[in-house]
């Protein structure tokens, strides 16, 4: 994993020196150029402190107690202690849960691309609109980049918390989907093809998220691997 996070840095610093190489107005100084790229730098380091995060409070192999109050309470189940659900055979994030992990993680470079491609580095003179399009979707894709990481970390080391923290991870999602469609739509002198091409992402955005949530929402509510994995219960 230190390996993928130092290539992670690596690429998106090279990133940053294109956008701020090309950028609309060159930078004039180091101190323009370090704040011309601060939003890119933020984007990477996004899903490390997510990691980082996520992975200090749950170490591997911490034993860690179900929430007080079970929220899904659909089929009949029979209780499991720790040590029984560690060595049932449906334990672990493995076989369709493994699908999930991998676009939990794919989540991260896919969304941090489309940001690189489709906001250039925008200084203080840049137009009200295009300062707006810069804020909220750096904020949405930091967001979502810690967030899913955390999700991420959460699945990979069976933390019962796990399905409640995806949930709440695609509630914001939209959350955000929804305030940027906001904040944008509202911006003064927001050219006619920007606007256009702003409603399409969003909306391409918000499809994702939901496809994803009709996906995964009933395989969380009904598998036994997440059942035992996550709630650390069998089916009867």
């Amino acid at each position: 994993m230190e390996r993928l996070i130092l290539g992670w840095i690596g690429v998106t610093v090279a990133i940053a020196f294109f956008k701020i190489a090309y950028a609309p107005n060159p930078p004039r100084d180091m101190l323009h150029a370090a704040a011309l790229s601060l939003p890119y730098l933020l984007v990477a380091l996004a899903p490390i402190a997510g990691y980082r995060l996520a992975a200090g409070s749950f170490p591997r192999g911490t034993l860690t107690a179900q929430p007080a109050i079970r929220l899904c309470r659909y089929g009949t189940w029979r209780s499991l202690d720790e040590l029984s659900a560690r060595e049932n055979p449906w334990f672990g994030p493995g076989g369709f849960m493994a699908s999930l992990l991998l676009g939990l993680l794919l989540n991260v470079p896919v969304r941090s691309l489309e940001f690189f491609v489709a906001v250039p580095a925008l200084g203080g003179d840049a137009p009200a609109w295009a300062q707006t399009i810069l804020t909220m979707m750096t904020l949405d894709v930091i967001a979502m980049n810690f967030f899913y990481m955390v999700c991420f970390v959460l699945a990979l080391r069976a933390v019962p918390l796990f399905p409640r923290m995806l949930l709440f991870a695609w509630l914001f999602d939209i959350m955000m989907q929804c305030a940027m469609a906001h904040a944008i739509g509202a911006a003064p002198d927001l050219p006619g093809n920007v606007a256009a091409a702003m409603s399409t992402l969003l909306a391409g955005n918000l499809q994702k998220v939901l496809i994803s949530v009709a996906v995964w929402l009933p395989y969380l509510i009904v598998s036994e691997r997440v059942n035992v994995t996550f709630r650390r219960r069998a089916r009867v």
